[in-house]
Parts: C-alpha cells; sequence; structure tokens
C-alpha cells in the first residue's frame, strides 16, 4: 500500500485499485481537526467527540480523496456477516441523514459517486472491485467476520446482485492488527481451527493462521486468514493485495482497540465509482 497526502490529510491506497482508476483510501490519524484521544482525524460519531469536529473531518478526507461528502454511506456495524446491497436512496445514510439499517458490516453498490463508508481499529478491512461490472464493495471483517468468511459473502453476493464474475473482481486487505500484535484466546482460537483448520489446495498459498513463532501462544494472522477466505472464494492470487500495515504498531499512524481500549477515534474505508 502507498502512504499519501493531500491538503494535510493522510491516507492509504492500494496498487491494484490505483491502477483500476477507482477512488478509493483508508484514513490515518493524520489531518483532522479533532483533539485529545480524538486526534486528530476521527471518523467516529458517538465515540465522545462533537459531531462537528467529526463531520469537519469527513468534508477534509472528502476532498482528499475527491469524493462526494453529501452522497456517503455509512456501515453499521455490529460483527455480523450481514452484507447489505445499498441504492441511490441511501446517498448521505449515517452522514447528512440517520441509518435507517442496523447489524450491517459490508455495503455493496453499483451507484456512481456514491462512497461507501465502513469503520475500524484493529479489524480488517476489505476493498472489492469489479472494473467490469462497476460495482464496488467494503466489508469489516473482525475475528467474527474472518470466521464467518465475510470476505466469501461479500463475493458471492456480488454475484448473485449484479452478476460479478469472480475471475474480474479485485480484493484490497487494508491496515489492521498483524499477526505479531494479535494474541486470541484459545476458544477464539478453537473456532478458527474449525473454519479454516481442514486441508486443501489454497493452504499451499497461506501455509498458517497462526503465528508460529511462539507455540505457547495463539498469535493469529488476520491477513493470512483473509487471503486464504477470498482465495477459497475463487479470487486469483494475483487480484488480492495486503497491506504491509499494522494498526497496533503505528499508534502515531492509526486508532488502535488493543492500545486505546474504547475511549479513542476511528478510522475509516472509503470506495466510490
Amino acid at each position: 500500500m502507498n502512504l499519501e497526502t493531500r491538503n494535510g490529510v493522510s491516507y492509504l491506497t492500494f496498487d491494484l485499485f490505483k491502477k483500476a482508476n477507482v477512488k478509493h483510501g483508508f484514513s490515518t490519524r493524520i489531518g483532522g481537526v479533532s483533539e485529545g484521544v480524538f486526534d486528530s482525524l476521527n471518523l467516529g460519531f458517538n465515540r465522545g467527540d462533537s459531531d462537528e469536529n467529526v463531520r469537519e473531518n469527513y468534508h477534509r478526507i472528502a476532498t482528499a480523496l475527491d469524493m462526494n461528502y453529501d452522497n456517503m454511506c455509512l456501515s453499521k456495524q455490529t460483527h455480523t456477516t450481514n452484507v447489505m446491497v445499498v441504492t441511490k436512496e441511501d446517498a448521505g445514510n449515517g452522514l447528512t441523514k440517520p441509518l435507517p439499517y442496523n447489524n450491517i458490516d459490508g455495503l455493496i453498490t453499483n451507484v456512481k459517486d456514491m462512497p461507501l463508508v465502513t469503520f475500524f481499529a484493529d479489524c480488517v478491512p476489505l476493498f472489492f472491485y469489479d472494473p467490469k461490472k462497476e460495482v464496488v464493495a467494503l466489508s469489516h471483517s473482525g475475528w467474527r467476520g474472518t470466521v464467518g468468511k465475510i470476505g466469501k459473502i461479500t463475493i458471492e453476493k456480488m454475484h448473485e446482485e449484479f452478476d460479478c464474475d469472480i475471475n474480474n473482481i479485485l480484493c484490497g486487505i487494508a491496515p489492521s492488527i498483524c499477526k505479531n500484535c494479535y494474541e486470541v484466546s484459545s476458544d477464539v482460537a478453537e473456532e478458527f481451527i474449525k473454519a479454516f483448520g481442514e486441508e486443501n489446495k489454497y493452504k499451499l498459498l497461506c501455509p498458517s493462521i497462526f503465528n508460529p513463532e511462539d507455540k505457547n501462544k495463539f498469535m493469529l494472522d488476520l491477513w493470512v486468514t483473509c487471503r486464504l477466505v477470498l482465495l477459497e472464494a475463487g479470487i486469483p492470487d494475483s487480484h488480492i493485495e495486503t497491506t504491509n500495515y499494522c494498526t497496533r504498531c503505528n499508534p502515531n499512524l492509526f486508532f488502535s482497540h488493543r492500545i486505546m481500549g474504547t475511549n479513542r477515534g476511528s478510522l475509516a474505508a472509503f470506495i466510490s465509482l
């Protein structure tokens, strides 16, 4: 991924998506007006920051990414695998008008100039783009969403609703907590072993979902696991780009739930036709 700065706002982009000429970006903390624990580009409402600050931060990132502020459509994440197709009537949801839905961790659309927005602070942002059918999607893949294979569910819904061909879809795995920082409990590890423990050809590309360096701990590799989900869905390996930025390793660049707890701001993923 590339770290870029425009008008003082820093964000990350994928090479695959830039070459495909689709507007997208993953935010950092840099370039906003929020203060204190929300310093400075907080994009999360209802976290204790003022709505005025958050809206100004949205204006700034919208300008940096050359996206339509008024048409942004926000998710309502609760660690589900629920993925929703949104239409032009959903433009502004969560930003310029109230959200009409709940429990939505993934968004898909073929509406032009309507940016999709999902939120993060260690979980995995998944980006999707079909340049043939002109369809974009975002999904929030925390450990529950990853076990539930929300990436695969998003791809299947893109195919069902818009006849997207898996051989055309581009995928991005954006900054989240890395395998060296993400220790999980034995019961969470067991859920992953159940979901991904079976032998299959994709393990040749993704050999282990756990970091083997410490055998006494379950250090979960969400990047490898999400990549495995996308491969199992049929996405060509060359159509998947994975970040090398960890949100916990870079607290000056990102908000991290593992470091800051709930008293923090939120990062966001953006994509728009």
